[in-house]
């Protein structure tokens, strides 16, 4: 295995869900952590929890994903000691409702193209071309099994995803003559602010997408993150896709 310890790890959307268990299980294994996110008050209560618990050294800075100059400014003004970075962690990403597309809202598909698939394409635009310069490197996106297959209401949401998957696989044809991996985690049905974020804070319809079943955890999640990181230099993990034991498909599902 590839030793994580003083790594540094750059991770996208940390203040919550698996962003933030990204964050808990890179540290553990001695990463030091740039944490980015629009709520930066969550991000530095993140980076003294993670202090006082493992002794990590972590860079948080606010940043919208969805604003290409803003993100081009902050990376580029990333301290010396933080601008080589070893692992970029690709998490900021939502969704919007669950709209058939002909009664969809505008603004709604606008945040998640914005967000899923801009948003991945303008950091990694920054921050892929040091890793080539350095010869070193691992981008590794969060996919979703949305990804792989279209569900009902999911259309716009879906298509995201596809698009992660594929900018994910033009990376790994871009980079191979690199030593530079790339990879995606593509998870199932995870409990987090997900469906919280997707139905605009109505916590009892988002409770109900996880009632009569286990889903995965963020914590789940991010120990497969952190496994595809640390496999060996001349192993690259292209895709691993991770779903609760009762989830046989995005619409497969064993309710009790």
């Amino acid at each position: 295995m590839i030793s994580l310890k003083h790594k540094i790890v750059f991770i996208t959307g940390a203040s919550a869900g698996i962003g933030y268990a990204c964050a808990e299980e890179f540290a553990a294994a001695g990463a030091k952590l740039i944490l980015c996110a629009r709520r930066i008050k969550r991000l530095e209560q993140l980076s003294e929890i993670l202090k006082k618990k493992s002794g990590t050294d972590s860079y948080c800075f606010e940043l919208d994903v969805q604003k290409h100059e803003e993100v081009k400014v902050k990376i580029a003004a990333l301290p010396a000691k933080w601008q080589k970075i070893d692992i970029l962690v690709n998490n900021a990403g939502l969704s919007r409702n669950l709209a058939k597309l002909h009664e969809g809202l505008i603004p709604d598909w606008e945040e998640m193209i914005d967000t899923n698939i801009k948003g991945l394409l303008y950091v990694s635009r920054e921050v892929i071309p040091g890793m080539v310069a350095r010869k070193r490197g691992h981008i590794i996106n969060i996919g979703s099994i949305a990804g792989h297959e279209v569900y009902p209401g999911g259309n716009v949401y879906c298509a995201t995803k596809f698009a992660v998957d594929a900018l994910t696989k033009g990376m790994q044809l871009d980079l191979v003559e690199t030593p530079v991996r790339v990879s995606t985690v593509d998870p199932g049905l995870v409990e987090t602010e997900f469906s919280i974020v997707r139905f605009r804070g109505d916590k009892e319809r988002a409770k109900n997408v996880y009632k009569g079943l286990k889903p995965l955890t963020a914590k789940d999640v991010a120990e497969a993150v952190v496994w595809c990181a640390n496999r060996p230099q001349h192993v690259n993990i292209h895709q691993l896709r991770i779903m609760p034991t009762i989830q046989a498909s995005a619409s497969v599902i064993n309710r009790k």
